[in-house]
């Protein structure tokens, strides 16, 4: 998934993104573990998913916090 699709998508679907990106990792994990994983990569691909998905959801965080605290020295 690219930065630009998870940038576009609501908080409430990162975080289902997210959660649906723990359990892949997980299964993947699980195949790698038992020999049956056959590209090795996906869970690299998985893990740089839940990175951007995260980054995301920090900087909404933090431009709330910064918007508060601009807020009320406005008025």
């Amino acid at each position: 998934m690219k930065s630009k699709e998870v940038s576009g998508l609501s908080a409430v679907e990162l975080q289902g993104k997210l959660d649906d990106s723990y359990k892949e990792i997980f299964n993947l994990r699980f195949q790698r573990a038992q020999g049956q994983l056959k590209d090795t990569n996906a869970i690299r691909k998985v893990r740089r998913d839940i990175a951007r998905v995260k980054t995301v959801l920090r900087q909404r965080e933090l431009a709330a916090e910064i918007m508060a605290k601009a807020a009320p020295a406005s008025e």
